[in-house]
This record gives structure tokens, sequence and C-alpha cells, in this order.
């Protein structure tokens, strides 16, 4: 298994991303080392989180996962083995949210207490600001690079046009540039990114940590009809799939995955992992039964004859 450099950065991480989103939501803190005990042992080291995560919960405030994966990292030690990332941007509570230089600066130290470190190996804007301008928030980050706070910095949910704009400035006035996109990213999802953003991201070698991989646990094929929603939390999430184009790419997913001796959500997760643009993308697990099985994607490699059926069937409509 072989690293992959994310962008141009110091990076190097393994081909899948454990999305942290789940620890706290859907894993409690218990099951939350057991998973991240297990992801690091199988030889991954590239950990994602936000500072919102996981805010709708009800009951929950938000830094829930931060705070989480700060015990683990205190209780296991062992920080400079994993490449940790956090996000900022979105609203934790009234007047705190965006990428100003002010609320930048706070919440970063929010961040690093909440996880228990020094530093953030990569740091990512979790939305697009445009009340903020791009130059502020680039150096914005620049102190926080020169101050030993962050590594390197990433950006989510940016549209192409501000992505570029974000990455000429940076080259033009000497700042931070982003390493790394989050999109959302899957096979019953492709037409968001694939186009003109994708396209930026190739041209700047800028890496791709796409989310919702396997569209809520959709691709994985537990959900084959409204029935299989019922008491999940996840399950309101994946209606919007279960239609005849959602089911056509589970059956193409099933055919190709007999012909691996592997499971639907493996393909799913190989299938991204052999497109050119993506560096590692972020799938989520609840047990360590689902963690086993999303792990052994890495080792599938897909023939020219099941990406095109792959393709075919989730070509975006």
């Amino acid at each position: 298994m072989e690293k992959r450099q994310l962008g141009r950065s110091s990076l190097h991480v393994y081909p899948i991303t454990f999305g942290g989103n789940v620890f706290g939501w859907t894993a409690d803190e218990a099951m939350s080392f057991k998973l991240l005990d297990a992801f690091v042992a199988a030889g991954f080291n590239f950990i994602d989180s936000a500072d919102v995560y996981s805010r709708w919960h009800p009951g929950n405030q938000g830094g829930e996962s931060e705070v989480i994966i700060g015990n683990w990292l205190q209780a296991r030690g062992g920080r400079d083995k994993v490449i940790i990332a956090t996000k900022l941007g979105i609203e934790m509570a009234p007047g705190k949210k965006g990428l100003s230089r002010k609320y930048m600066m706070q919440a970063v130290e929010d961040s690093l207490r909440r996880m228990k470190t020094d530093y953030m190996d990569l740091y990512q804007s979790h939305r697009d600001d445009p009340d903020t301008p791009i130059e502020e928030t680039l150096s914005a980050y620049a102190d926080l690079i020169e101050q030993g706070k962050v590594r390197e910095i990433g950006a989510s949910n940016f549209s192409a046009a501000r992505l570029s704009e974000s990455l000429k400035i940076s080259t033009e006035k000497g700042l931070p540039r982003y390493q790394s996109l989050q999109p959302r990213y899957s096979l019953v999802e492709r037409a968001e990114f694939e186009g003109p953003i994708e396209d930026v991201c190739v041209k700047e070698n800028t890496g791709v940590i796409g989310f919702y991989s396997l569209a809520s646990g959709f691709l994985t094929g537990k959900y084959r009809s409204k029935a299989d929603m019922e008491g999940r939390a996840r399950g309101p999430r994946v209606a919007k799939y279960l239609n005849d184009y959602g089911f056509g790419v589970i059956a193409a997913l099933d055919d190709v995955a007999k012909r691996h001796n592997a499971k639907p959500v493996q393909v799913a997760m190989a299938w991204l992992m052999a497109r050119p643009s993506v560096t590692a993308p972020i799938a989520s697990a609840t047990d360590l039964g689902q963690l086993s099985e999303l792990l052994k994607s890495a080792e599938i490699k897909l023939d020219a004859a099941s990406i095109q059926q792959i393709d075919a069937a989730s070509k975006p409509r």
C-alpha cells in the first residue's frame, strides 16, 4: 500500500481517509477509540474532522468529534504517526463562523485545545466565505503556519471559480495555497465534482479528499428499499438514491463485486481510488466489522472492464 502526496504539500497519506463525523454521533467515545486503534493498526494514517462535528445531533454543540480524537491522541500517543485534519468556517454559535482573520485566530485555538495538540497537519476552510476577502483568509493562514500551529491548508465545498481565484492570489501574493479540496463525490453524485472543479484540481495538482464517498451508506448495498432505512441514523439521507438510477449503480457494484470476490462498498471505494484526480476519499465506519470491510478496498485493483461497467451505470444524469 503506497502513500500518496497530498497536492504539492509535505503530507503523504495512505489512500483512505477516516471520516470523523461519526465520533460523538453514531459512534460513542469507546467505539471511536476502537475504530481509530484499528484504523492505525491496519497501516492507515489520515483522520479528518471538523469543529462543527456533530452539532446537528440533539444534545451536541459541536466539537464532539475533535474532543474524542484529542482524548484518543492523549491516551495513545504517537501524534507524529498520524495526519490530523480538521475544518473551520461553518457556524458553531451565533457570530462564530466564516473565514475572517479574527474568527480564524479564535477557531484554531479552540480546535487545538479540543484535540490536545499544538498543531494541525491540515487545516481547512469548511465552506467558502464570500464576505471575507480571500487575501485576508490566506494571510491569516500564513500567520498560523509561521506560528507552527498549522502545517498545510485545504478547502472544502469551493466552486471552481473560487478555488482558482484563491490559488491565483496565493501565487501572486506569495501566500499559502490550498493543497487539497473536499468536494462531495461518490458514484451516485458525480456531476458536482466532475467537470470544472476536477479540471482545476488536476491542473493545479490539488489533492482531492472527497466526502460522502459512500453516499451516506447507500453504496454499501444495505439500503435496497424504504424498509431498510427504518431505525437508521442515516436512513433519511439515502432516500433520494432509492430510484432506478441508484439501484442501477448498486446492480453494477454487485456484479463487479462478485467477479472480484469483494463487497459493493469495497468496489465503490476502489473506483474512487482509481480516479487519477482522487488522493484519498473519505469514508466512515461505526463498528469494527464495517471498518474491516472498508479498509480492504485499498487492496482491490479494478480492471478496465469493471471500471467501464461502473462508469456506464453511474454516468451523471
